[in-house]
């Protein structure tokens, strides 16, 4: 009996290991035994579930116009500031303005002491009266030789003597006169006025100090006109041009504004690629305010049609883009070039390694796999994996 068992397992195992066909019970198929044993394991090419994916998912390549975007920042400038200094040196007796005051121009905003320059203005005063008191002489003593002269009673030299006399006390009135002026003028600047209307954004002095002459007391900023200064690269310059429309993003402000791209720089930047722009942005209501942020953005048209992807369906790995796409039923996974990107219309140009025909993933899925079963379906099915979040893709795309 024992005997008869060691046969009939011996059989068994010779079977298996041949690939012989069992049958199992009545009515049952024959299934090939190596087969049988990869349908055990799992992840197995032979039981591999197909991946669905629904058309919003999986779509073709779309073939469309897409404007360039040139974008920079910065932050915002008051091109309109005047920086208010002392004209004299002096005690500083009032300043009459204070950080975020508005003034007009010709206010007057403090005085400094000027009594020296007072005193220097009398002095000039005086010396002014003294040369003409000698001009009016020297125009009496010429007059009379001239009379003389014609009586020939003096000599023709006398006659020039006393002319040149004249001609010294006539400049040295003028003299006197451009001194006084002068100094009228020290007198007159050393009383602070606004030189523009605005806002004053800063003070730098306080009533009782010394100050010196040309020293800064106070800035006035004019924000009825900001500026953004920026660079853009030398490869994207030559597409810009004066007074082209630019978006401006700025920081606090929900919706975009839109100002003029004012100035381009004629050369780049020492030790760059890189060639400065400015953009005006009208601000008369006086809501912005002079450094806040901006981004700006100059879209350049484009009239050619370019193949184009949902930029979501753009992954990157060890430097290289790549695209997952359907084909024949698996998924592929394709080397790209991009070339120009839509943020707006969420578009990414293709320059090479895809072609028109074959379905994109539009997002980033988790765990794809070259290679596995894929097809696009009507309706999304149990089958159908589910996209990663937008922030998380954008985190690994980048």
């Amino acid at each position: 009996m024992r005997k008869r068992w060691v046969v009939g397992l011996a059989v068994v195992a010779a079977a298996i290991g041949t690939g012989v066909a069992i049958k199992v019970g009545k009515g049952a198929s024959a299934v090939p035994a190596s087969a049988a044993m990869a349908a055990n394991v799992p992840g197995a090419k032979a039981d591999e579930a197909s991946l669905d994916f629904t058309p919003a998912e999986a779509a073709r390549p779309v073939s469309l116009a897409l404007p360039q975007v040139v974008e920079f920042s910065g932050a915002l400038v008051a091109p309109n500031t005047a920086m208010v200094r002392a004209k004299a040196t002096g005690t500083l007796l009032t300043l009459d303005v204070q950080e975020g005051q508005r003034v007009k121009a010709g206010d007057l905003l403090g005085r400094i002491d000027v009594s020296d320059l007072a005193s220097h203005v009398a002095e000039r005063n005086a010396n002014l009266a003294a040369v003409r008191t000698t001009l009016a002489q020297a125009q009496r003593m010429h007059d009379s030789n001239v009379g003389l002269a014609n009586d020939k009673f003096i000599s023709p030299i006398a006659l020039d003597n006393s002319k040149s006399q004249l001609d010294s006390a006539r400049a040295q009135v003028a003299a006197a006169e451009a001194a006084l002026d002068s100094a009228r003028i020290a007198l007159r600047d050393a009383s602070l006025v606004a030189p523009i209307s605005g806002i004053v954004s800063k003070r730098y002095v306080v009533a009782g100090e010394k100050v010196t002459a040309e020293q800064q007391v106070v800035t006035i900023v004019d924000l009825h006109l900001l500026e953004l200064a920026g660079t853009v690269g030398t490869q994207d310059v030559a597409r810009l041009a004066a007074g082209m429309p630019v978006t401006l993003r700025i920081e606090g402000v929900d919706k975009p504004l839109t100002g003029k791209l004012a100035r381009i720089a004629p050369a780049a930047e020492a030790g760059t690629r890189s060639i400065g722009v400015a953009v005006q942005l009208p601000n008369p209501s006086e809501t912005l305010r002079a450094g806040q942020y901006a981004v700006a953005q100059v879209q350049i048209g484009d009239a050619t049609p370019r193949l184009t992807v949902p930029i979501g369906a753009i992954s990157s790995a060890s430097g290289q883009e790549y695209v997952w796409t359907v084909e024949s039923g698996k998924l592929l996974r394709r080397t790209v070039t991009t070339g120009r990107r839509d943020p707006v219309r969420d578009r990414a140009e293709v320059l090479e390694g895809l072609s028109a025909d074959v379905p994109v993933l539009g997002a980033r899925f988790d765990n794809l796999r070259e290679g596995a079963k894929a097809r696009i379906v009507a309706v999304a099915t149990a089958a159908t994996p589910k996209p990663l979040p937008p922030a998380i893709a954008t985190t690994s795309t980048h």
